[in-house]
């Protein structure tokens, strides 16, 4: 089984439609062992800006998720960690007297583990050193290699220092494979070689890259700032997408499963299967 996550260089890249447009390339490719469909199964551990639908937190990106893989997963299986407020999600946890832990995530991934799909698709939420509050316990091991980071730390009403968990740590105790979104405008280049960076500082394997215009304008010099990526990151470039080729063709009445075909399709996935 394969497990790939997916990680960006910032908030609002388009995890979720790269996603989607992953999931989707892989369930219409066949198994090399099976010579049938892939089975896909989804994953997103932690959402916020949820909506409450007969007293169940929905995720707009979960449900999305849940519409292109093929392991009949419900929306709570996907996403077992939801918060109403459209904030960094282990402040809505503060907010609740909530604590977002690894050990939970871990518990919830288990039992996406079990379906045993031949791809298994994390998508992280905001950027890759997100944030889950101070660690419960301290230290606390994950495996013989991977441990909570302890150099990030909260000061509590006693004056002590408490280590902070991120959902990095989550990825390094899976020894999950890494799927790296650029957020193509002004700034790209130093967000994408910074994240690349602490991946392989935090030992995971970043196995490629994907370019994705999330903005609503075109980034000026596109083509010559893919071309500095393409250069710059030892990994390769599996796809570029541009949303704004998507916003002109939705006046042409082409559905959001049209587009995400369309990007799936440009996907190469020889270094997924």
């Amino acid at each position: 089984m394969k497990q790939i996550f997916v990680t960006a260089t910032d908030t609002d890249a388009g995890k979720t439609f790269v996603s989607c447009a992953l999931i989707h390339a892989l369930t219409h490719h066949n198994s090399a062992s099976t010579n049938e469909t892939m089975k896909v199964a989804v994953f997103k551990p932690i959402s916020a800006g949820c909506e409450l639908v007969d007293g169940q937190l929905i995720n707009e990106d979960a449900k999305l998720l849940s519409e292109f893989a093929n392991c009949n997963q419900s929306i709570a299986h996907i996403n077992p960690i939801a918060f109403e407020q459209p904030i960094a999600p282990h402040i809505a946890a503060k907010k609740l007297n909530q604590q977002i832990t690894i050990a939970d995530i871990s518990h919830h991934y288990q039992q996406v583990k079990s379906l045993n799909a031949d791809v298994t698709l994390v998508e992280g939420a905001g950027g890759w050193r997100l944030p889950l509050g101070p660690s419960p316990h301290s230290p606390v091991t994950l495996d013989a290699k991977s441990t909570f980071s302890n150099h990030n730390t909260e000061t509590t009403s006693d004056n002590k220092k408490l280590p902070y968990q991120f959902l990095s740590d989550f990825v390094k105790g899976a020894k999950l494979e890494v799927i790296l979104i650029v957020n193509m405008k002004l700034g790209c280049l130093n967000h994408a070689l910074l994240t690349y960076e602490t991946i392989k500082a935090d030992g995971l394997e970043c196995i490629a890259w994907i370019a994705n215009c999330a903005a609503s304008d075109a980034m000026n010099n596109l083509s010559e700032n893919i071309s500095e990526l393409e250069k710059l990151l030892p990994i390769p470039k599996i796809a570029q997408f541009d949303f704004i080729t998507d916003v002109d063709e939705a006046g042409n009445n082409i559905s959001y499963h049209e587009k995400i075909n369309r990007a799936a399709n440009k996907i190469n996935l020889s270094v997924l299967v």
